[in-house]
């Protein structure tokens, strides 16, 4: 999520030999794995269907994820075109990242993504629509980043550059959402008279939950996607391209008709003695 999805997955390229030597445990094991993405990504689509059918999400919202798409795309097409042949494998590394680094993405998928997921649920159980209403434009936009990321990830029309936009766009956007949030726990969630433990915990708990989100993903925007993961998107990108121009001047010589030297007049001469 955020781009760190990816950014730290690695994947091998079709053809390579460590792919051809897989023990049939490990393709298990990676079945397994894939399997369960497909299953969030269908938890995700449930959950934006679930949301703008709702009517928590504004129109803005929901109209957000369709035009960045569009944007990708035309940025793909005509902008940063990709240089990479769909049988060399789609996915790339682009960030290698170290065990702090996977502690920190742990964090963020359970500051980001689950516990808001818990308030909204909890909201619903207690009745709360304001807390409701005010963490479900953060988790919408959330579900369909984490959707398109799966889905750009898979594809070989998508660049590096391409790849680090759509988290970088999408967080931005999320930032507002979030600051929205944090200005209702704060400024239009009360403690209700004689308060119960229950309700000043929970109430805490939505604004903590709201300004630990904005902390993070404004450290993952302004720290990480814009000074460490674009510049090595780019640099990868345009690494693809000079391979991919130096390998189509090699091949021109190839398709090139082979002219036989025409003999010189005194060779014409010598011939004819």
């Amino acid at each position: 999520m955020s781009g760190l999805t990816l950014a730290v997955a690695p994947r091998l390229e079709d053809g390579s030999t460590e792919d051809k030597k897989e023990k049939p445990e490990q393709n298990s094991v990676i079945g397994g794995v894939m399997g369960s993405l497909r299953v969030i990504e269908l938890q995700l689509v449930a959950f934006i269907l679930v949301f703008s059918a709702s009517g928590l999400v504004s129109l803005f919202d929901i109209g957000f994820p369709v035009f960045l798409s569009l944007y990708l795309l035309a940025l793909s097409r005509w902008a940063f075109p990709g240089y990479r042949k769909p049988g060399r494998g789609s996915s790339i590394e682009v960030f290698h990242g170290s065990r702090m680094f996977q502690l920190y993405v742990i964090i963020g998928t359970t500051v980001g993504l689950f516990l808001p997921l818990a308030y909204i649920l909890g909201g619903f159980a207690r009745g709360d629509q304001a807390a409701v209403k005010s963490a479900t434009p953060h988790l919408f936009l959330l579900s369909f980043q984490i959707l398109s990321e799966n889905i750009i990830s898979g594809m070989s029309i998508f660049s590096p550059p391409v790849r680090a936009l759509a988290p970088l766009l999408y967080t931005g956007r999320r930032l507002f959402a979030i600051l929205d949030w944090s200005y209702a726990t704060f400024n239009k969630s009360k403690v209700p008279e004689n308060p119960r433990i229950q309700d000043v915990a929970w109430l805490w708990f939505g604004r903590g939950l709201a300004i630990a989100n904005l902390l993070y993903f404004t450290i993952n925007l302004f720290c990480f996607l814009i000074p460490r993961f674009l510049p090595r998107a780019f640099e990868r990108y345009f690494q693809e391209r000079t391979e991919y121009k130096a390998k189509v001047a090699e091949d021109k010589p190839q398709h090139q008709p082979q002219t036989q030297p025409q003999p010189s007049t005194a060779q014409k001469q010598k011939k004819s003695e």
